[in-house]
């Protein structure tokens, strides 16, 4: 059964969202965690390998299946709130977060039809690059929550460079 919306809150979005990461966390690994060479099984008992020894920070971001037929090759980053509380792109251009998990629902909320892995990396340089070679006009195209919550910036993927993407999987194969 699916609940209807009926909050802005925070708190109720991420709930929502929440029910995903058993499935973000599925696909992750894939991408993530490697098989180790044939030495390191052998000289030290490791069958898989995460290669880096440090905190890996993702971001995650699911939209609700209607979105996906109009936004299937764009994302979004929340970029003001009314508040003033901090933002996700602020906290990425501040230089948070490794990567960027993104995805649509399918329609019975129940697993994601459509998703990638960006790299922030990738990301804060497009980003930089575009503000010198826009006399400082920030990349994306602003735009209101429908529910007046806050404002987001709108991306098209095919405008980032190829780096970014690590791992997709759309509805078209």
């Amino acid at each position: 059964m699916i609940i209807p919306q009926t909050s802005t809150d925070w708190k109720f979005d991420k709930n929502w969202s929440d029910r995903f990461l058993p499935n973000i966390k599925r696909i992750l690994g894939e991408y993530l965690i490697s098989t180790a060479p044939i030495e390191e099984d052998a000289q030290r008992n490791t069958d898989l390998i995460v290669l880096t020894m440090a905190a890996v920070r993702i971001g995650c971001r699911i939209r609700r299946h209607n979105y996906l037929a109009r936004y299937a090759d764009e994302f979004t980053i929340r970029s003001d709130r009314p508040s003033g509380t901090k933002t996700e792109l602020a906290k990425i251009i501040e230089g948070w977060g490794d990567y960027f998990f993104y995805g649509f629902s399918n329609e019975d909320e129940t697993d994601l039809v459509a998703w990638f892995i960006g790299d922030l990396k990738a990301f804060r340089i497009y980003w930089s690059t575009q503000l010198v070679n826009n006399q400082g006009r920030m990349p994306g195209i602003e735009q209101p929550n429908g529910d007046g919550s806050s404002h987001f910036r709108a991306f098209k993927i095919g405008d980032l460079p190829n780096s970014f993407i690590i791992a997709r999987k759309s509805t078209n194969g």
